[in-house]
């Protein structure tokens, strides 16, 4: 990829230079290449662009900025230059810029720890991708980019705890679903004025759909196949002043879900039949716009319709993070879509959500957990919720439900490994959901396993409703479900050794701006019992 973080710099350096001539091929990937050392910024060679962009012109960070990916010593900037950005290239020469970035231990700016520059080309959007390193554990950090005279906001972020640190808390936001059209991301203001520690976005962060004109706002192009069309719709989204606040304020862990590729896929298998190979093109299209926009690592720089999601996170010895990725390594949905009855196809082992490799490197991570909290970051509901009132029954196939295999699986591992306190966070489905996890799959007394914390969406279907006749329905089929709301909004937590506290944050509309924020219910999880106690 070309990535040299800054303290790699420094170690290559004689008087303010680096001794490596960079090459070519360094700026040939460039999606942000870091060039710099701690407090300087060695020139660029002859091979990239000449020199530094002009004063003047149009301001080019109309996209704002971003952090994520953090570790103890070290976190990833983000930014893509976009002087004009629903235009083609987003306003900018098919060549190569330089891009300037400054971290401080102040917000004014002062105390400058890192600084240097990177390249922004066109084969990745002149997006930016800075992995600065060497930084102090469990810090908050300031950050900044310059571009010619012009100067993007400024960020916060904050690098994770040692390994062996014991933090007294955490507080994390977890998000999913936010479609442009449906209304406005209120619910991303208030998040970012309760200034969390971190943000986990957990999928669907944009929509391919096209227009629909009935809608508050309504998307810039039809549905989304090619690679400038998913540029131009991440380009879209990021315009969101709101969502840019959010992105300011910490780092974010993101994945995603369907919807940054198209409806229900499964693989390398679309909702509506399409050839592999022309389907592979779009999932490769989807997933380089997708590495381009995040705030991403450069192990995650995809291969052609392949990328690396999944990965793990430790905020010390308070909380590990298991990061999954359930679209891009699962077989077909076994059944068509609607509910249904559990079914041999179901059951069968040949049905996976996660792929073998993934599901080897999850269960390894929960069976060597040494933190207190474990948090499983993924997408579809893991509960086997019943659709269907009465004696009949009716499961999701796109769901875990779909994958029965795979969830028994996962459950008998938490309980057989004695992880610490699985909690499972979840997104898709635009509504909140608080539920039990039992291994009760076959009639047997039930043994609480774990608890499953479901988010509703930002955005997606509109205003919703704080109850109805569907969710007491749904929670009289279902005692495993402790709570649901079809409300717009997140889900902020709070997380101590002794226990891990949810608010479910609602807005009773988001068609229209300044919806005001409530708190719809309140649950804890004490620490070593898997229950959801409502406060």
């Amino acid at each position: 990829m070309g990535f040299v973080d800054y303290r790699s710099a420094m170690e290559n350096s004689s008087s303010g230079h680096l001794k490596r001539k960079l090459t070519r091929r360094d700026f040939s990937i460039g999606s942000g290449m870091l060039l710099a050392g701690l407090c300087f910024a060695p020139p660029l060679t002859s091979h990239a662009a000449q020199g530094r962009p002009a004063k003047g012109g149009i301001y080019p960070f109309k996209l704002g900025i971003a952090s994520g990916d953090p570790t103890p010593t070290g976190v990833v900037l983000w930014t893509r230059l976009a002087p004009k950005p629903l235009t083609s290239g987003g306003g900018m020469p098919a060549e190569q810029f330089e891009v300037s970035f400054v971290v401080a231990a102040d917000e004014a700016m002062t105390k400058v720890v890192a600084s240097g520059r990177a390249v922004a080309g066109p084969e990745w959007a002149h997006t930016v991708h800075v992995e600065v390193e060497g930084l102090q554990p469990d810090t908050w950090y300031w950050y900044q980019f310059q571009f010619g005279d012009h100067m993007s906001p400024k960020g916060r972020t904050r690098t994770m705890p040692a390994a062996d640190a014991d933090p007294e808390r955490l507080r994390f936001a977890f998000v999913s679903c936010q479609n442009y059209e449906w209304g406005y991301f209120t619910a991303f203001d208030h998040l970012a004025r309760e200034n969390p520690d971190l943000v986990v976005h957990l999928g669907d962060y944009i929509y391919e759909n096209g227009p629909h004109k009935e809608r508050p706002r309504q998307h810039n192009s039809d549905t989304c196949v090619t690679l400038e069309d998913y540029r131009a719709r991440y380009a879209q989204y990021k315009t969101d002043p709101m969502l840019q606040r959010a992105h300011e304020v910490a780092p974010w862990i993101v994945t995603w879900d369907d919807h940054e590729v198209a409806n229900n896929y499964a693989g390398l298998v679309p909702k509506v039949a399409a050839p592999t190979r022309e389907f592979a093109r779009r999932r490769a299209a989807a997933y380089q716009a997708y590495f381009e926009h995040m705030p991403l690592r450069r192990m995650s720089l995809p291969s052609g319709s392949d990328m690396l999601l999944y990965r793990g996170f430790e905020f010390g010895k308070l909380a590990s993070f298991h990061v999954l990725d359930t679209r891009q390594y699962r077989t077909i949905q076994p059944m068509a879509e609607g509910f249904h009855p559990m079914s041999p196809k179901m059951l069968s082992p040949k049905g996976t959500i996660l792929g073998e490799r993934q599901r080897t490197w999850l269960l390894g991570r929960l069976s060597n957990t040494k933190a207190a909290w474990n948090v499983i970051a993924q997408q579809v509901m893991v509960a086997p919720i019943d659709y269907k009132a009465g004696n009949e029954i009716g499961l999701n196939p796109d769901k875990w439900s779909g994958y029965e295999n795979d969830r028994r699986n996962l459950i008998r591992h938490l309980q057989s490994a004695k992880t610490p306190n699985p909690v499972i966070i979840t997104g898709d489905i635009h509504c909140h959901w608080a539920n039990e996890i039992a291994n009760d799959f076959d009639g047997e007394t039930a043994v609480p396993v774990a608890v499953e914390l479901v988010g509703t969406s930002i955005s997606s279907d509109g205003d919703g409703e704080a109850d109805s006749k569907r969710n007491q329905t749904l929670m009289r089929e279902n005692p495993c479900v402790k709570f649901r709301n079809k409300q717009r909004g997140y889900v902020m937590c709070e997380v101590t050794r002794g226990g891990l506290k949810a608010d479910f944050k609602t807005l009773p509309y988001i068609s229209r701006k300044g919806a005001p924020l409530e708190t719809a219910a309140s649950f804890v999880i004490e620490s070593g019992k898997p229950r959801l106690n409502r406060v």
